[in-house]
């Protein structure tokens, strides 16, 4: 990779946030995801809904959304987006005891939500953990990645190996 791709540093290697004042707003979106693993106890919690905390999927889906909106305010350089769409789906996997989270986000702008979408997977994820660590401290967050993203220059990427 040429310095030139790394949009994030200036002439002389700082870093700035990059100028996207002259480019036209386009339909874009991400999807990014990540999972959980915890013990059974913690797992039958989540999934009887005997957590000490409440319902925790349910919390969980509430701080993805919030954290996706507020991404600017977690990654310095990224710029303020106002997201038209944040959809926040869980699947829970009983055999590798862990719960998967996939945040989906679109909007109408100059730059793409892809960070917001990996934001909100891992404030997702981090909420389950807190939420359960009264059951389970050694809990395992991973696996976070883009699983695909539309719209912009750079066009359409979508992961091969979706693991």
């Amino acid at each position: 990779m040429s310095d030139k791709n790394l949009t994030h540093l200036d002439k002389s290697g700082h870093a700035r946030m990059v100028n996207v004042g002259d480019k036209p707003p386009s339909n874009r979106a991400a999807i990014a995801a990540g999972e959980i693993r915890m013990s059974p106890a913690a797992f039958s919690a989540l999934t009887t809904g005997r957590a000490a905390k409440g319902d925790v999927l349910a919390v969980s889906r509430i701080a993805a959304i919030a954290a996706a909106k507020r991404t600017a305010e977690w990654i310095p350089l990224c710029h303020l987006l106002l997201l038209d769409e944040v959809v926040v789906d869980f699947e829970t996997d009983e055999a590798e005891l862990l719960v998967r989270c996939r945040v989906s986000v679109r909007l109408c702008a100059k730059t793409g939500p892809e960070m917001e979408a990996l934001v909100g997977a891992q404030a997702g994820l981090l909420t389950i953990y807190d939420m359960l660590k009264a059951v389970n401290k050694s809990m395992v967050i991973g696996n976070v990645r883009l699983l695909e993203k539309s719209g912009g220059k750079s066009g359409h990427y979508k992961r091969k190996d979706r693991g």
